[in-house]
């Protein structure tokens, strides 16, 4: 069996699938050191994996994710999702890349798995590939790779076919590459030379090319088709972590008996800090029509969201795994693990995102003919209204989504990680046997 590092950001939507695979190579009788934030060291240690924390300004704690990024609120759109790369992203470099170096040096790992926004691990991708580990790439959000068929990352556009799209898709990546993004660009290169290595030589947010291999965790049919896909990347299916648990079920959950739709709610465990974002809207939006709507609070007091409709129920925390198979319509802020969720089983959305990855999440969902896109990050109950509606009158989301769901059932996710993790770890050794090729 091999030693394997695998190494996340400490935000809950990049280390818990991390988390999951460190479990199931545990479990095959591997050797996983997961490195990341010291908040999840319980939830790492509890897969049988051993726990090593980051420093200085990499160890922040998510849940408090406003702290770190006190300007945030002055940015809009690409701005905003600028801001938050170099915040959250570029500027722990050093200090993640220090953690990975001591562990690489005390582990000697044949492999390491990041999560594909973990940028600290860029100096060592630099290195000769003979001085180094092989080093392989989990994709945790929407796939970030410029093309020539798709547009910029970030701006939340869907494909258009043909010489038209393309001609837009070369002029907004120009624009982007060169000129909204310079800044993250230049701050990228100036944390590379600091630590003693080369400026990259491709744009900022094309990373994965540089990886041994790229795992995108999700179905191909979620993501855009490119005709200039780098060669190292493989889609391997979604990784579902266990839902988290959430004691007794609550006294109502006997109303989930199908007799009139259930349309579930949550703005998930980060993005809740504020409810009248997306959850108080759409009890609103729903509260005289014939549905059930359910409510997870992400651990906030029920309490805080005030009187609740006589078709509204609510709880701090519910089982997914219990939960999902008795919904309808799923109406979420779009992160893409909850989103991954819903739609392993068959279940259509009505997305509203505006920041981070949720943009990209909810304009996959709307051009895969899944769900309804809000295009909002707080939208009116007026537009909630209408996007549940959409998508309980019209089978062909639900429909659509069930295909979706059989589709990941045929990805043997797991297998396939350790198969690429082992293979990429064999081809390290012959690199380090035969340096000269």
């Amino acid at each position: 069996m091999s030693t394997h590092l695998l190494c996340a950001s400490p935000i809950q939507g990049h280390v818990a699938p991390l988390i999951a695979i460190a479990r199931d190579l545990v479990g095959r009788g591997h050797d996983v050191t997961v490195l990341t934030g010291s908040r999840f060291r319980d939830a790492v240690v509890a897969t049988g994996a051993d726990h090593r924390a980051l420093g200085g300004i990499a160890d922040f704690d998510d849940r408090e994710i406003q702290d770190h990024l006190p300007d945030r609120d002055r940015h809009r759109g690409i701005g905003k999702l600028q801001y938050d790369i170099q915040t959250i992203f570029i500027k722990p470099v050093p200090d993640q890349f220090r953690a990975v170096e001591a562990a690489v040096a005390d582990l000697a790992p044949d492999a390491i798995l990041v999560d594909s926004a973990f940028a600290g691990i860029l100096p060592l991708l630099l290195d000769d590939p003979v001085s180094r580990p092989a080093v392989l790439a989990a994709g945790v959000i929407p796939l970030s790779q410029s093309s020539k068929d798709v547009a910029p990352y970030g701006l939340g556009l869907k494909p258009i076919p043909g010489a038209l799209g393309r001609l837009r898709n070369r002029v907004l990546n120009a624009l982007v590459q060169r000129v909204l993004f310079r800044d993250t660009q230049k701050l990228a290169n100036e944390t590379l030379r600091s630590l003693g290595r080369p400026e990259l030589d491709a744009f900022v947010l094309d990373l994965s090319r540089l990886f041994d291999r790229f795992l995108q965790l999700s179905p191909s049919e979620f993501e855009y088709p490119r005709s200039d896909l780098s060669a190292n990347l493989r889609f391997v299916g979604t990784v579902l972590p266990p839902a988290p648990a959430a004691g007794d079920l609550p006294e109502w959950w006997a109303e989930l008996d199908g007799e009139r739709p259930v349309v579930h709610v949550t703005q998930g465990t980060i993005d809740n800090k504020d409810l009248g974002r997306l959850v108080r809207p759409t009890l609103d939006a729903l509260a005289h029509r014939d549905v059930l709507v359910v409510v997870a609070t992400g651990g906030r007091q029920v309490e805080e969201l005030g009187e609740l409709p006589a078709n509204a129920r609510a709880a701090e925390f519910l089982p997914y795994d219990l939960l999902m198979p008795k919904t309808d319509v799923f109406v979420t802020n779009a992160g893409f693990g909850g989103t991954q969720y819903a739609l392993s089983h068959g279940v259509p959305i009505v997305a509203a995102g505006d920041t981070e990855d949720k943009p990209e999440v909810s304009m996959r969902a709307e051009w895969a003919g899944v769900g309804v896109n809000l295009k909002s990050g707080t939208p009116t109950a007026d537009a909630i209204g209408t996007g549940v509606d959409r998508v309980l009158a019209d089978r062909g989301y639900r429909d659509r989504a069930r295909a979706l769901a059989a589709r990941i059932r045929e990805y043997d996710t797991f297998d396939a990680i350790e198969a690429e993790l082992e293979a990429a770890s064999l081809a390290a050794a012959l690199r380090l046997e035969s340096p000269a090729g």
